[in-house]
């Protein structure tokens, strides 16, 4: 991150992507920066999260591809969902990702070095991304949910018909004994 101070002016990007910062003017500009570069970091954090997240299921894709017995149980697929969706919140509802902040609205000249330093650390292009990727483990674990709970269903229909087969038993039993005395 290039940067440099200049004795007079305005904080702002420069063309060529340099950072300018004016050393002793302003500390509401300082501010903005510091907060658009916080912004970054966290952003930065959450991508690391999330990619952490997709190594922990990456094998279900390949167990799915290759046509193996999932691994994961319904508790597991759960506490995966739930993960995902935390983080979820964090990116969408507990952040300023997806707009400016309150402070920034009654100072225009702050909220314009705002947007250009957010433009600078891309957020909102490396904010659609993330929500992207998570749409597409939520699509994940949603299949894999799906595919348990249906083979649950379908064990449980099994043992119902098991159930009635015994059933179906003790009555031929009992009609044979009560035919034969």
């Amino acid at each position: 991150m290039n940067y440099k101070y200049l004795e007079q002016g305005k904080a702002a990007i420069s063309p060529i992507g340099e950072i300018i910062i004016s050393p002793l003017d302003n500390l509401l500009e300082k501010y903005t920066f510091s907060n658009a570069m916080a912004l970054s970091v966290k952003l930065g954090i959450w991508e690391a999260s999330l990619e952490k997240y997709i190594d922990t299921i990456e094998f279900v894709t390949e167990d799915l591809k290759n046509g193996n017995k999932i691994k994961m149980s319904q508790e597991e697929v759960l506490r995966k969902h739930g993960e995902l969706f935390a983080l979820r919140h964090m990116i969408n509802l507990s952040s300023d990702l997806l707009d400016t902040p309150d402070f920034y609205w009654e100072r225009d000249q702050l909220e314009v070095l705002y947007s250009q330093i957010c433009t600078y650390f891309s957020i909102s292009r490396r904010t659609k991304v993330i929500n992207e990727k998570i749409n597409h483990c939520v699509e994940l674990i949603e299949l894999l949910r799906s595919h348990l709970s249906d083979k649950h269903h379908v064990r449980l229909e099994w043992m119902i018909i098991l159930l009635i087969m015994v059933e179906v038993c003790f009555e031929i039993i009992h009609y044979v004994d009560r035919f034969v005395h």
